[in-house]
């Protein structure tokens, strides 16, 4: 019996004793990696887009195709000496034609014509307007090449000046005049210098077929020529023949091919096209030929 109870009490102490199981450490914390934030409402400017100018404002803001406004970047505001014909030469120049822009801030672009040609540099190379902002580089040399040429602003009556030069008056009077034939009228208005007929030389469900005849009225040679016109109804060009067609929205620019570029005065030049529509093919009522606009035949 004292035997049984020493055992326990063996048992018990060496429980007792016992260095107790070591615990597991416990899992390492996670690693967080950090990624700095990105802009994700970022907007990148549009690069390289092609449109039709619609509108001329001023020699240095235009309207295109689809609504939008801007300046041409680093071109002064035409003064009060020159600005109408700035304004003419910037009509001439760009209204309804197809161009390429880049937008450099908001309402402000570069602008080149589809020839590659820098608006800017033309426009300041001709005398139509002055640089701003800048110090050096093509706009510079084009004004110093204007000034030397004595071309636009530079030349009479504004002689570089934002106000035409005063005109030296004469304190002698005029002689009487003593004629009564009365004065000759107003010449008419010039004639336009084309006209174009357009056919629709087939039609079926969801498309249709136009032939397009234009001719030079004027009395000088064209060499090179764009068409444009605005489709009424949704409508689209498909392929063309004997001319290269683009659109812009609405607006549809037809250019010459390699082999009739050239229409001589009293001539003409003639292309098709194919297009899509929604319903019934309504034709254009209004062209302009090399930005001159033409009659309707």
């Amino acid at each position: 019996m004292a035997r049984g109870h020493l055992l326990v009490m063996l048992l018990l102490l060496t429980a007792c004793t016992a260095e107790p199981a070591a615990e597991e450490p416990p899992p390492p914390a996670p690693t967080l990696s950090f990624t700095a934030p990105t802009l994700v409402g970022k907007v990148v400017p549009p690069q390289d887009v092609i449109t039709v100018v619609r509108d001329v404002i001023d020699a240095r803001t235009v309207e295109f195709v689809d609504g939008t406004r801007v300046q041409i970047a680093l071109l002064a505001e035409p003064k009060e000496c020159f600005a109408k014909a700035s304004l003419d030469f910037a009509r001439t120049t760009l209204l309804a034609t197809s161009v390429r822009y880049t937008v450099l801030t908001v309402g402000e672009v570069n602008l080149e014509l589809e020839d590659g040609t820098d608006y800017a540099v033309l426009a300041v190379q001709q005398g139509a307007l002055r640089p701003e902002g800048v110090d050096g580089g093509p706009l510079i040399a084009a004004q110093e090449e204007a000034k030397v040429g004595k071309r636009g602003l530079w030349g009479p009556p504004c002689e570089g000046s934002d106000t035409s030069k005063p005109v030296p008056t004469t304190t002698t009077p005029p002689p009487p005049t003593m004629t009564t034939t009365p004065p000759p009228p107003p010449p008419p208005p010039p004639a336009r210098a084309c006209s174009v007929s357009y056919r629709v030389t087939g039609q079926w469900q969801g498309g249709f077929q136009a032939s397009v005849t234009v001719r030079n009225t004027g009395s000088e040679k064209v060499n090179g020529w764009s068409l444009l016109w605005a489709f009424s109804n949704g409508e689209s060009v498909r392929e063309a023949w004997d001319a290269s067609a683009r659109q812009y929205g609405s607006y549809v620019s037809a250019t010459n091919t390699s082999y009739n570029r050239q229409i001589a005065a009293g001539g003409s030049v003639q292309f098709g096209f194919n297009g899509n529509s929604r319903g019934t093919h309504r034709p254009p009522t209004a062209f302009a030929f090399n930005n001159v606009k033409c009659a309707v035949e």
